[in-house]
């Protein structure tokens, strides 16, 4: 058992949230109790995990994606305001790490992605903060060689943009997990002939064409579980929690 107080000082110590300009507060979100014994783990707090959170009979709940974000109406009304309500009604703590959560160099999201698809050799980009790394893949492996490891390992088909004017086996892989669709040209700027993110929009299709890389689009959700996964092993061992992981299926 630990505090809900020293939980959180910990986390906010281990992720350097105060180091980050992100699009919603990184840490403690909603308070529940006090006492802490089992810390339930999800990517998204949506309702499905707040209820198996409930059930498991967990005392704070650690998500990626938690609520408050900028642009989004402030009140807790709707769908937000039940989420809540059940936070509330069950004295159940939401803590959530964004930005941090992806760019850690030891638990981020780039980091595990790259140990799950067991690419070695991947290191951040200098200057970007963790949010990009680079991996040299040096043609060992053909464009759909890579793209059938990535649907196995993260048991999901990527959708695949080829481009004519990139090798058909890629020297370098950029990485940027969950909706980063957008860095492509970063991706390029920094050697890239191949990128793997979560998320694709309309225009990606065009740009990864015309810049000459391919974009591998390994889902959201599918590139952001591990994260998570890797902070929560290091609170069980660190501070003696129990822990457990709750997916909710997201096929984006």
């Amino acid at each position: 058992m630990t505090s809900l107080h020293t939980l959180i000082q910990t986390l906010d110590d281990w992720m350097q949230a105060d180091s980050f300009k992100d699009y919603a507060p990184n840490g403690l979100q909603v308070e529940g109790r006090e006492d802490v014994h089992k810390v339930a783990l999800g990517v998204t707090a949506s309702a499905d995990v707040i209820e198996q959170a409930i059930a498991w009979g967990a005392d704070a709940l650690l998500v990626h994606h938690g609520y408050f974000w900028k642009n989004e109406a402030s009140t807790l009304t709707g769908m937000k305001g039940r989420r809540v309500r059940a936070l509330f009604e069950n004295q159940l703590s939401l803590i959530a790490y964004h930005l941090p959560l992806d760019c850690h160099p030891e638990f981020g999201n780039n980091k595990t992605l790259l140990d799950q698809l067991a690419l070695p050799g991947g290191v951040p980009i200098e200057g970007e903060g963790g949010l990009l790394w680079s991996v040299p893949l040096n043609g060992q492996f053909t464009l759909d060689q890579l793209a059938a490891q990535v649907g196995s390992r993260l048991d999901r088909m990527p959708l695949v943009i080829e481009s004519s004017r990139a090798p058909t086996s890629p020297n370098r892989l950029v990485v940027c997990t969950g909706g980063a669709q957008d860095y492509l040209s970063k991706a390029q700027f920094y050697g890239a002939d191949v990128y793997l993110s979560g998320e694709i929009s309309e225009r990606t299709t065009h740009e990864a064409r015309e810049l000459g890389v391919h974009y591998i689009a390994a889902g959201h959700h599918a590139t952001e579980r591990y994260g998570v996964q890797a902070l929560g092993a290091k609170i069980q061992s660190q501070l003696g929690l129990e822990v457990a992981f709750f997916d909710d299926h997201n096929p984006a």
